[in-house]
C-alpha cells in the first residue's frame, strides 16, 4: 500500500552561477550560490530493511536491485508498491555485489574488488556472461549505448558493453575541484546522477564536460539518528522514464521514496 508523506515538496539546492546586477567595478564578480529546485515527494514504499542496497534500476513496472556483502550479495526483482521480492538469485560468495544497469535485455552487475562484471538475462535472472575490468567497481548506469562505471574516484568510465573496452573517461569537477567517492549512478534526462558515498548527496553531472550542474542532500529522508548503523547510507537511484519518476533508497533503509521532477 502506498504511504503518502506529510511533506509535499522537498527543496533541493542546485548550484548555478547567478548574474550580479550593477556596475562591475563596484560589485564582486558572479559566484555560484544556491538556488532552489522543487521536487515533489509523492510517497514512500516498503523496502527490505536487510537489503544492503548497491544498485537500483526501474524497468517494466519493477525495481531491479543488487545487494552487497560477501556471502550475502543478491540480484533481485522487486514490486515497487509493496517491496515484495518477486525474483532473486544469489551472487557467488567470492563476489561483493555492486551497481547494476539494464541495457537491452541484459542486466550488468559489478563486483567490488574482483574486477568482474556479471551479466544476467533480464527476464530469467540467469547468468549469461561475464566481463572484466581494471580497478574497483562501485556504481553502474548506461546512456543507451555505453555503460558508465564509477570506481570510487572522481573519474567515470564509459565502456563498450560488447568489448568492455573503455571508450572515454569523464573527470567529474564541482566548482573546478575533483569530486571523489562517486558511487551509485543513474542516467536521467541526459545527465548522470551520482551518489557521493557516505555523504547522502546526489550530484547531477554533465556527461560531456564532467561538471557538476547541481546537487542535493537527502539525508533527512531517513535521518541518521533513526538508522540501524553508520553503514545505512543513501545508495539507490532509479528512474522510470515512462512516468518521469525517480526512486531513492539506501543501504538497510526500510523504505523507498518516489519523486516527481518539476
Amino acid at each position: 500500500m502506498r504511504k503518502c508523506l506529510a511533506v509535499g515538496l522537498l527543496s533541493i539546492a542546485l548550484a548555478f552561477p547567478v548574474d550580479v546586477p550593477g556596475d562591475a567595478a563596484e560589485t564582486p564578480p558572479p559566484i555560484p550560490i544556491p538556488t532552489i529546485g522543487r521536487y515533489e515527494v509523492h510517497g514512500s514504499f516498503p523496502h527490505d530493511p536487510q537489503a544492503f542496497t548497491q544498485g537500483l534500476v526501474f524497468r517494466d513496472g519493477s525495481l531491479y536491485e543488487s545487494t552487497g556483502l560477501y556471502g550475502e550479495s543478491t540480484l533481485r526483482r522487486v514490486d515497487p508498491a509493496t517491496g515484495t521480492v518477486l525474483q532473486s538469485v544469489s551472487i557467488p560468495d567470492r563476489y561483493f555485489g555492486e551497481g547494476i544497469t539494464i541495457l537491452g535485455r541484459k542486466i550488468y552487475l559489478l563486483t567490488w574488488r574482483e574486477g568482474a562484471c556479471l551479466v544476467y538475462d533480464g527476464a530469467s535472472l540467469e547468468k549469461v556472461g561475464e566481463s572484466n575490468y581494471d580497478g574497483e567497481g562501485w556504481g553502474l548506469t548506461d546512456d543507451g549505448n555505453d555503460l558508465i562505471l564509477s570506481d570510487g574516484t572522481d573519474v567515470l568510465r564509459m565502456i563498450d558493453p560488447a568489448t568492455f573496452r573503455v571508450t572515454r573517461r569523464i573527470h567529474v569537477r564541482e566548482n573546478g575541484a575533483p569530486v571523489g567517492n562517486l558511487n551509485e549512478l543513474e542516467y536521467i534526462r541526459g545527465e548522470i546522477w551520482a551518489v557521493v558515498w557516505m555523504n547522502d548527496r546526489i550530484l547531477r553531472i554533465d556527461p560531456e564536460s564532467g561538471n557538476v550542474t547541481g546537487s542535493a542532500t537527502l539525508g533527512d529522508l531517513f535521518p541518521v539518528g533513526k538508522r540501524p548503523s553508520e553503514r545505512a547510507a543513501l545508495n539507490g537511484i532509479a528512474y522510470d522514464r515512462d512516468r518521469d519518476r525517480i526512486f531513492v533508497t539506501g543501504k538497510l533503509w526500510p523504505m523507498v521514496f518516489e519523486f516527481g521532477m518539476r
